[in-house]
């Protein structure tokens, strides 16, 4: 089984789809959009009887091109990668990261599959996935994307620890669109397993994933935050960014609830006997004021304590 990581930082014990699924899926998807476009075109028959060939034929593709090409792109992109075929088979079309696609994806996937799908009777869309290891066609590997069953049972179910609530919201200026998602799912992944790492093993990883994200951001790592308390921290932002692109949300970033539950307790301590990637000193606290001198319990001016 390979492991997916959702855009909510959660690793699904989902599969990619195999080519019966989705071939069966595409075949309910090309019944609807051919019926959709007989419809269209018989109308377009009724009501163009009086203009010169030149026209009707100017029509009949712009309909094709609507009907066939920009009607399933329109479909997966408002359905989140789901078309009535692939919700009736219990498939989804999401990133290579495992987060939800984007216009772009479909864009790229559709364009793609006007060749290897309706040109071609599906045979290159057959050939691509039974040669790719995960199923892919040509066009999900032009478009970073992945078909995955969504009816299967969760074996294994790991959450990515939230940052510390003092973290929260640090990054909501980061520019996160150079980020490559591979990047994304290596962070995540590490994330996920940063428990059964040995700590010199987890703390070498988290600093060269810290590296690499600084890279692509254009911005430095804050100083003095450890390397997993700020990979968490900034996926938990890109997180709240993607659930507000994808539910419509606009009341700002997300919020870690303070204070903090358990599990980010247990993962990213506030202080330590040893170093560790997770973990800061605790700050010290500051002094009390001292009252002024003949005020009651205040001491001598010698600086000593009074005795008991």
């Amino acid at each position: 089984m390979n492991e997916l990581v959702t855009g909510d930082a959660v690793v699904l014990g989902l599969r990619p789809a195999r080519l019966p699924s989705r071939a069966l899926a595409v075949a309910i998807d090309l019944v609807v959009a051919w019926t959709a476009y007989l419809m269209v075109s018989v109308g377009i028959a009724l009501s163009t009887g009086s203009l010169d060939e030149a026209a009707v034929m100017a029509l009949s593709v712009a309909s094709f091109l609507l009907v066939l090409v920009g009607g399933p792109i329109a479909v997966e992109t408002l359905g989140h990668g789901r078309s009535l075929g692939k919700m009736a088979c219990g498939l989804r079309v999401v990133r290579d990261d495992g987060g939800p696609i984007r216009f772009r994806q479909a864009l790229v996937r559709g364009a793609i599959g006007v060749v290897e799908i309706l040109l071609s009777f599906g045979v290159i869309a057959c050939i691509a996935s039974l040669v790719s290891a995960r199923g892919r066609r040509i066009g999900d590997v032009f478009a970073g994307t992945l078909v995955v069953r969504e009816r299967v049972p969760v074996t294994h179910t790991a959450m990515v620890p939230p940052p510390p609530p003092w973290l929260a919201g640090r990054f909501a200026e980061l520019d996160l669109s150079a980020v490559p998602d591979d990047l994304w799912l290596a962070i995540r992944q590490y994330l996920t397993r940063m428990g059964q790492l040995d700590a010199g093993v987890s703390w070498s990883m988290a600093e060269r994933l810290a590296g690499e994200l600084a890279a692509r951001t254009g911005a430095p790592a804050p100083q003095g935050i450890p390397s997993g308390a700020y990979l968490a921290a900034v996926v938990h932002e890109r997180q709240a960014r993607d659930a507000r692109r994808t539910f419509g949300a606009s009341r700002g970033p997300m919020s870690v609830p303070n204070p903090a539950p358990a599990s980010a307790q247990a993962a990213f301590p506030a202080q330590a006997a040893a170093p560790g990637p997770f973990r800061t000193p605790a700050p010290a606290p500051l002094p009390s004021p001292a009252p002024a001198p003949g005020e009651a319990g205040s001491p001598p001016a010698t600086g000593f304590a009074p005795p008991a």
